[in-house]
């Protein structure tokens, strides 16, 4: 957000007092009210009492933000198919009462002491990966991992130690520390990203974990090299962005593989070039490509989150450097391969959030977005009011969308 004042030049002594007109804005704009700082809100949100149930819109409080906290007024979030997997598979007792939520942007409501970086008004996106800048992780270029990150949220409930949020007398955990099913949310400053002040909140939101994770996978972790070829297992959100990273890159050939062929349009529109649906071949899929590449991919990208899918990604590349990289989450399945699967040269690598460092990769990211060197818009299939949560959610457990982007009612 600018405030422009003009005035001649060379400009009389002028004191102007904008603080009033700067957050009668804010509050016009984002429904935001300035004078909630210190005070316990009461809003809407999306709470899941328990695994496998629908998510129940219910009246909760959040408490004003703590030290190196900040609360966030979200703005547009968006269904990850992360959340369906705590709701429907991940399905640990311990991480309920709970709101989901973690892919989202939002406007700073107020700051708790010690906070820096952020001030009332400042547009942000939520990080579920934190970069603190001052731990082992984050001064190395080695990873984008972060120790504070994990050591406050547990890794079986993927729900933080510590919450602000209740309802009905209970505590609500907050989903990977972030939970924007939400009006409004409390956020450690280090797992917030502060963006371009012109960022349009309603398409930057998916920046906060799926496109990037896609995107940056295939630049970041994969390298994947002008001229290349590549395969792409998957093609929700995560996998178009790592088509779309695959593109940007350079490669010559990027294979889409889905058994969804409802969705080889929009891997088009994205930049993929051929389309191979595994249930129109008698074989493994991995030798259907084999075959139409002469030995194997140099690159492919696994986006599902399936042991099997994993397995036949790997064994799409060409064994004398072929890269392979896990990129779909999940914390049940397994899989298997034999060392002569990697001694001829494969290398297998896993990425989170793309490999970006959080903070400077939403940055990086959103900026790409605004010189239209990256797509958002054509990732967003339905736009609705949060009222709706489980009409989105059922729209993801069916794949009849990418992304459904949702914004609280005012």
């Amino acid at each position: 957000m600018y405030l422009r004042v003009c005035v001649p030049d060379p400009a009389p002594c002028l004191t102007l007092d904008l603080s009033c007109t700067i957050f009668n804005f804010i509050h016009k704009q984002f429904g935001i009210n300035m004078d909630t700082a210190g005070k316990v809100i009461k809003c809407k949100a999306a709470v899941a009492w328990e695994p496998n149930t629908p998510l129940v819109m219910e009246e909760i409080e959040v408490a004003p933000p703590q030290a190196n906290e900040v609360r966030v007024k979200i703005v547009a979030t968006a269904v990850c198919h992360s959340d369906l997997y705590h709701l429907y598979e991940g399905m640990h007792k311990d991480g309920f009462p709970v709101v989901l939520g973690h892919e989202a942007a939002g406007i700073v409501e107020s700051v708790g002491s010690g906070v820096t970086e952020f001030k009332p008004g400042d547009k942000v996106i939520p990080l579920f990966l934190a970069q603190c800048r001052n731990c082992l992780f984050c001064k190395s270029p080695k990873t984008n991992h972060c120790v504070k990150s994990w050591s406050e949220v547990r890794q079986d409930t993927m729900t933080a130690s510590d919450s602000r949020l209740s309802c009905k007398g209970k505590k609500v955990l907050q989903f990977l520390g972030v939970s924007t099913f939400s009006e409004y949310s409390v956020i450690k400053e280090i797992n917030l990203a502060k963006i371009h002040p012109d960022a349009p909140l309603e398409k930057v939101c998916l920046i906060g974990c799926g496109i990037s994770t896609g995107y940056g996978s295939a630049v970041n972790i994969a390298k994947v090299e002008e001229g290349s070829t590549c395969a792409v297992f998957g093609l929700g959100a995560v996998g178009l962005a790592a088509v779309m990273g695959c593109k940007a890159a350079g490669a010559k050939r990027i294979f889409a593989v889905d058994t969804n062929p409802e969705k080889f349009e929009k891997a088009k529109i994205i930049g993929a070039t051929d389309f191979v649906n595994p249930k129109d071949h008698s074989k493994p899929i991995h030798e259907v490509l084999q075959e139409m590449t002469d030995g194997g991919v140099d690159f492919s990208l696994e986006c599902v989150g399936s042991g099997s899918v994993v397995e036949s990604a790997l064994h799409s590349t060409v064994p004398a450097w072929g890269v392979s990289v896990i990129v779909g989450y999940n914390l049940i399945q397994t899989f298997t391969a034999r060392p002569g699967d990697l001694i001829t040269g494969r290398t297998w690598k896993g990425a989170l959030f793309g490999g970006f460092k959080s903070k400077d990769g939403a940055v990086e990211m959103v900026k790409r977005y605004m010189e239209k060197k990256l797509m958002l818009d054509e990732f967003i299939t339905h736009n609705m009011d949060l009222n709706n949560v489980m009409e989105a959610v059922e729209l993801m457990k069916k794949s009849k969308c990418i992304r459904v982007v949702m914004k609280p009612s005012p």
